[in-house]
């Protein structure tokens, strides 16, 4: 599955070929996708939109779009807001974007089909048929389900070291598991908050608020480092070839799988213990504290 720095990079990728593109057609073949919508409903209201920008809410990929006015033109609104529709897509864990020309053979699990002005087609591929694309106007994202509870950017200024010092204060969990709950810490899928633990020096077990206000500013400080170093060491791919993402090179992890091999700072032996659902490997020599 995907996680965030992988999404950052889609992010990126989209932005360069999406803004000021008009979506002339839609063709949803999977109808749960776009649910509760249905296809004709949902191309109706994607018809004629004019893509604005691109971004990114935890791993929602949002592109924005200006609707157009009865006559087929652009509001003349878009300034406030009004008139503005958010395409928020999901990739959950097999969703890939595709961007074809008229000659590209559309391959299979092709659920989302976006016709664009220059001939190119913008393709959701998805496998598994987990991912989601919701249709949202752009005044009422905030208070979307399953993104209005979302932690604040980890790249943001909202997410600093006050903010880390008071969410760890006040949980009663183990430091792993909280850093992984995307409504307190957001962006740390299991490699990334294992890799930024270790950074920190921080033992994965540790009572959340138990940890002293020097290592919350080194965990604070590693969070930043890990996610900014994986989103610049993504292995991607053209969307052309249909990869929106790949995955950072695994020997640049520190402790993820690495089991049993000796630490690079110290020598001691990787371990990992399955904690919280998920597979935890850390340090046994370093991650003391």
């Amino acid at each position: 599955m995907p996680e965030l720095p992988e999404v950052e990079h889609v992010v990126r990728a989209l932005r360069r070929i999406l803004p000021g593109r008009k979506i002339l057609a839609s063709q949803i073949k999977l109808p749960k996708l776009v649910a509760p919508l249905t296809p004709l409903r949902f191309n109706r209201q994607i018809k004629g939109a004019r893509i604005d920008a691109v971004s990114r809410r935890g791993k929602f990929i949002l592109i924005e779009c200006q609707k157009p006015d009865r006559k087929g033109g652009q509001s003349a609104k878009s300034s406030t807001g009004k008139n503005k529709i958010v395409l928020a897509v999901h990739l959950r864990m097999t969703g890939k974007f595709l961007y074809l020309t008229p000659d590209d053979e559309l391959p299979k699990h092709s659920h989302a089909i976006f016709y664009l002005d220059n001939d190119r087609r913008l393709v959701f591929r998805d496998q598994r048929q987990f991912g989601v694309i919701k249709l949202i106007d752009a005044d009422s994202l905030p208070q979307t389900k399953g993104i209005k509870e979302l932690a604040p950017e980890p790249f943001g200024d909202e997410f600093n070291e006050k903010y880390l010092k008071a969410t760890l204060k006040n949980s009663r969990r183990t430091l792993k598991t909280l850093l992984l709950d995307q409504t307190k810490v957001l962006g740390l899928g299991n490699i990334y908050a294992a890799e930024a633990l270790f950074r920190a020096g921080v033992n994965p077990f540790k009572s959340a608020s138990q940890l002293s206000s020097r290592r919350t500013a080194a965990l604070y400080q590693s969070i930043r480092e890990v996610l900014s170093f994986a989103v610049d060491n993504i292995r991607g791919e053209s969307l052309r070839a249909g990869f929106s993402y790949g995955e950072v090179f695994e020997r640049f992890w520190q402790v993820y799988e690495r089991e049993g091999e000796p630490c690079f700072k110290c020598g001691a032996r990787i371990r990992r213990k399955q904690h919280g659902g998920r597979s935890t490997y850390w340090c046994p020599r370093c991650q003391r504290r």
